[in-house]
């Protein structure tokens, strides 16, 4: 199948129902008889358009389109029995994770960019610990002292480094999304400097002989934490590619609907953030051995890949069940 040719074909078809989802989610707007029975038509043949697409070419953006448009249609059809508690649990734990898997080449060049910088903060200061201050932000150099994880409650951290450090991943995060409107370039630099910044905490420890414990301390809370700033900037990034690269549609259009997708990326990485809070505050700072941590930070990341695998075949299942209820 020639994708080109086979969008000109049912790109119409694909813009009326749009069309008419528009007019429906306005309050005081009605559709006739036969306009309702058009668009149960459209919803039908855009559906099977979407299964063509997904067999075929699975993560083109045009599939991504579809999926939205028949997510649309699907709860408009549907909103009696999909209640606002229902929409936000359908987005939690099947349209959030299936968003990451069509976006999954964008959130792994934000994970490289960063082993880029982590690589080059650690190679830096091992080479020479005095860069460590032309890394690390003063607050947290200041409070460094790998001696202090021999103390009786292991604590790596200081509270002004703890939460210096907590801060700085969400601050990272946001910003890394937000700056999806410069081009990518701020997202980009975003992304290095933050691995920067871990790379060279890490040499610190290495050359005290603590990488064991330094590790111990970052991956529980930091498996969650690092995976929700990659998606992130996963977002920010394809906002920035999308600005070159508008496809087939204008670069105004292509730009609001690259930006309100990745708005709900960067939103569902709040909970993602709230657990890692939490990990971080009752676990990280604990007393529990070194080696319970790293069963937790393993937890955490058995977790996230059930969590991925299960809700992106939900979100299939769910739209096959709306194509089979018409």
């Amino acid at each position: 199948m020639e994708i080109n040719r086979y969008i000109r074909e049912h790109k119409a078809v694909w813009t009326e129902l749009e069309l008419l989802l528009n007019r429906m989610n306005k309050r005081k707007s009605k559709l006739t008889g036969m306009q309702l029975d058009r668009f149960t038509e459209l919803y039908k043949a855009v559906s099977s358009h979407l299964a063509m697409m997904q067999t075929v070419y699975p993560i083109n953006e045009t599939t991504v389109m579809l999926n939205h448009l028949v997510a649309r249609a699907h709860n408009t059809m549907y909103q009696e029995s999909n209640k606002s508690s229902q929409q936000l649990r359908t987005f939690f734990l099947h349209y959030f994770p299936a968003l990451i898997g069509a976006r999954a080449w964008f959130i792994l060049f934000a994970l490289l960019l960063f082993t880029i910088g982590g690589l080059s903060g650690y190679l830096a200061v091992r080479a020479d610990p005095l860069n460590l201050t032309l890394i690390v932000p003063a607050n947290i150099a200041e409070g460094i002292d790998p001696t202090q994880t021999e103390l009786p409650r292991e604590d790596l951290h200081s509270p002004v480094m703890s939460t210096a450090i907590m801060t700085n991943n969400i601050r990272v995060a946001v910003l890394a999304f937000i700056s999806g409107i410069t081009l990518g370039i701020g997202t980009v630099y975003l992304l290095i400097m933050n691995g920067l910044l871990i790379g060279a905490l890490a040499a610190v420890f290495m050359q005290a002989g603590k990488s064991y414990v330094f590790w111990a301390y970052i991956l529980p809370h930091g498996v969650i934490e690092l995976a929700a700033i990659f998606i992130a900037g996963g977002a920010g990034l394809y906002m920035g590619y999308r600005i070159f690269v508008p496809g087939m549609y204008s670069r105004k259009f292509r730009f609001l609907e690259t930006a309100k997708e990745s708005a709900q990326l960067m939103l569902g990485t709040i909970p993602l953030f709230i657990i890692a809070g939490i990990i971080e505050g009752y676990i990280t700072p604990s007393t529990l051995s070194l080696d319970f941590k790293y069963v937790v930070a393993g937890l955490t990341l058995l977790i996230l890949a059930v969590y991925y695998v299960y809700g992106v075949y939900g979100y299939k299942r769910l739209l096959n069940e709306s194509s089979t209820r018409l």
